[in-house]
């Protein structure tokens, strides 16, 4: 396969690694750009590479929480440009929708477009199709999450960046009166915030899929190799490496945004002392503008 400019300067934004290095890495991989990228780890000349949608699309990603917070959404809804994305009719029917999602639950996006909106008399896809004819941009109904406490919990989002991304974060603990402490919310806000920030791929090590902890592992058993030291030694040395990867991309294990000298871990242990319960992150979404925008308008 023939190794462009294009091909070795992509590599190079994505990993940092020198140009010589990136075309040597594509050569190798013949053109496969994930196993480049592996390549130039391998070798030490490219950092783990979070994985970031391209934000190709105008829109907002808006957040609901039921009043009582056992349910929560996120969606996004995309546009054409960034003006209309801040008018205030796009903002409310994206608003609406999300309430709409939590009380209806729809499947997937196609199910939500068939239903009637709540509160009106036409179906979600109509009233998309008002709002495109009165602002005259093209939309999509990009994706959706819900989520719903199945025991005693509690649901926080947060929206950064007017939109740009959203977070859902879902706790459970033991005592229903811990739902309304301000303590709690709180904490789901500060937690929320993390997954906004630093952007991890799974609640706690346990989490994150095997597939992907024996991917990390090959590549560390490779660098370690290279190491030329004994292999009881580059176990030590690969088995390390992955701890440093999940206090990367494991939320619990991160350092605290706010106070870099205590986990997300600790911050929840310290909160839960102060409730006198049991608090645990159940889980969390994370929606970032445009990161899946390779779908048709569903109105024009």
């Amino acid at each position: 396969m023939e190794i462009t400019a294009r091909m070795v300067q992509e590599l190079r934004e994505m990993t940092g690694a020198g140009m010589m290095d990136c075309k040597k890495a594509l050569t190798e991989a013949d053109g496969d750009m994930d196993k480049a990228v592996d390549i130039l780890r391998t070798r030490g000349l490219a950092a783990l590479q979070k994985k970031a949608g391209r934000a190709t699309n105008e829109g907002v990603v808006a957040a609901y929480v039921s009043d009582d917070k056992r349910v929560g959404v996120l969606v996004e809804v995309n546009c054409e440009t960034d003006f209309v994305a801040r008018n205030a009719d796009f903002l409310a029917f994206v608003n609406e929708l999300a309430a709409h999602i939590a009380a209806a639950a729809p499947a997937d996006v196609e199910a939500l477009t068939s239903q009637v909106f709540t509160g009106r008399e036409h179906t979600v896809q109509e009233v998309l199709g008002e709002t495109v004819g009165k602002l005259g941009e093209n939309m999509n109904i990009t994706r959706f999450v819900r989520r719903e406490v199945s025991g005693t919990g509690a649901i926080a989002s947060y929206i950064h960046m007017g939109g740009k991304i959203g977070v859902l974060v879902e706790a459970a603990f033991t005592k229903p009166e811990t739902a309304a402490a301000d303590t709690l919310a709180s904490l789901l806000k500060d937690v929320a915030m993390q997954v906004a920030a630093a952007s991890p791929i799974a609640v706690s090590p346990a989490d994150v899929p095997a597939d992907v902890v024996e991917h990390e592992l090959s590549i560390y058993r490779a660098q370690a190799a290279e190491s030329g030291k004994p292999e009881q030694i580059q176990q030590k040395i690969a088995e390390g490496r992955l701890q440093k990867f999940y206090k990367e991309v494991c939320l619990l294990e991160q350092a605290f945004v706010k106070d870099p000298e205590i986990s997300v871990r600790d911050l929840v242990a310290r909160v839960s002392k102060e409730l006198g319960d049991e608090v645990s992150i159940v889980a969390f979404e994370r929606f970032q503008l445009g990161e899946t925008s390779d779908a048709e308008p569903a109105a024009s």
